[in-house]
């Protein structure tokens, strides 16, 4: 069984509803499990020092080290903050030294996707941002091509970078047909390419 991680951050529920749609698209491709996993809540105590809040029931379990090493791909995802991805997700790349020593995640697919309160909140450049500590683990980007028409007609969340949704002004957590197609696009995409890397 080809084992697909997809990470997320997500404090509103937002991220958390697209990493489950990109889990169907994983599960949609044959031989292929989707473990959805998400990391800790960080709050700045002083400048020094982070505190690891208590787990959300509501949300999946945190990742761990060993899950990651062992994944076939990673898909990551996080709301915007500023055009980064959140603190808690980068904290937890930070905390993956030795996986990267070892080497154990190169030449594995992996994919990024977002969320933004504003169609131009950013989702671009946090998209990008999550590439990176992928690219230094050695990881093969997966986008999102033209080929899937939803990309062109969406008129919210997506690009060729990766899957995106746009809450609004309201803070809609319901991704349009659009978003959802992309998002299992997104899924299937990385899982296809995972099981042909496998063989």
């Amino acid at each position: 069984m080809i084992k697909v991680v997809v990470l997320y951050y997500s404090r509103e529920g937002t991220t958390r509803r697209m990493a489950n749609q990109i889990a169907r698209g994983v599960e949609s491709t044959t031989k292929c499990q989707a473990i959805v996993r998400t990391v800790p809540e960080i709050t700045a105590v002083n400048a020094e020092a982070f505190r690891i809040s208590e787990h959300k029931e509501s949300s999946a379990p945190y990742l761990t080290h060993n899950e990651l090493r062992d994944a076939d791909a990673l898909i990551v995802g996080s709301p915007t903050r500023f055009g980064n991805m959140a603190a808690p997700l980068k904290a937890f790349f930070d905390s993956t030294t030795e996986i990267w020593l070892s080497g154990a995640l190169c030449d594995k697919p992996a994919a990024v996707f977002t969320s933004s309160g504003s169609m131009h909140g950013g989702q671009e450049s946090t998209l990008l941002t999550m590439m990176l500590p992928l690219i230094h683990h050695g990881m093969l980007m997966v986008g999102l091509p033209y080929t899937e028409p939803a990309l062109s007609l969406t008129e919210s969340g997506g690009s060729p970078y990766g899957a995106g949704h746009v809450s609004g002004t309201g803070n809609n957590p319901i991704l349009t047909t659009d978003e959802k197609k992309l998002c299992t696009l997104l899924g299937n995409r990385v899982a296809t390419l995972a099981a042909k890397l496998a063989n």
